[in-house]
């Protein structure tokens, strides 16, 4: 079902900036296990799935730090990020895959000419072009933007404003898709639209901070794109 805040008006939208894990692609498992290995190795009891699901969305070290509990010890977290990552990005497409619908709602938007589209994702830059390349989504993509490859991270609109830049759009051409407050807050620190997805993994942050539109199925996402 979509639901409409704000109407976006789609025949001006030249630049869809999309986020990545719970939007693209469900990744919950593959960040859980990696998360698990590090808590194992440092003599820590394991979290559930949905537990850690629940502390993603911020970036890799975010997920450490509240996984540990939120230490004050930053090198302890800085060393316990390094197990994390050591493991995640030898396994970060064990159990990930796309949503179901993104690979032909990516094909169609692709198809249509004049739009350009890029990730902006707080996941780090390595592991989020991998797992791209890995599923065959990077040829729709012109940039894939990690949330180390700046100062700052979403809701910052750093990153926005650097893809907007790059791609000649204004922020009333632009669009964010995101499943999280993080996505949302970005577009309106941004002045672009936001679009955002209750499958995913933040669906209840969706509620505190509506999107200008909301949808439950990716090929809903052509609807609102009028495609």
């Amino acid at each position: 079902m979509i639901k409409t805040y704000r109407s976006i008006p789609a025949k001006n939208i030249q630049l869809l900036l999309w986020d990545l894990d719970g939007t693209l692609v469900n990744s919950a498992l593959d960040l859980a296990l990696a998360v698990n290995v590090m808590l194992r190795g440092l003599g820590r009891e394991e979290l559930s799935v949905e537990v850690i699901t629940g502390y993603v969305g911020n970036g890799a070290q975010t997920l450490v730090r509240r996984a540990l509990g939120n230490p004050e010890d930053e090198s302890f977290v800085n060393r316990s990020l390094q197990i994390f990552l050591e493991h995640y990005n030898q396994h970060q497409l064990d159990n990930t895959q796309t949503y179901p619908g993104i690979q032909p709602v990516l094909e169609k938007l692709y198809a249509r000419g004049g739009l350009k589209m890029a990730v902006l994702t707080n996941k780090p830059q390595q592991p989020s072009q991998a797992i791209c390349d890995g599923l065959g989504l990077s040829p729709f993509f012109t940039r894939v933007l990690g949330g180390d490859a700046l100062p700052t991270r979403k809701p910052d609109p750093q990153g926005a404003h650097l893809l907007m830049q790059e791609f000649g759009a204004r922020p009333e051409e632009t669009l964010m898709i995101g499943d999280s407050h993080n996505d949302v807050l970005t577009a309106r620190n941004a002045d672009m639209y936001s679009i955002g997805v209750t499958y995913g993994l933040s669906p209840a942050s969706l509620q505190t901070h509506p999107p200008d539109v909301l949808v439950d199925r990716a090929e809903e996402l052509l609807t609102v794109l009028e495609l």
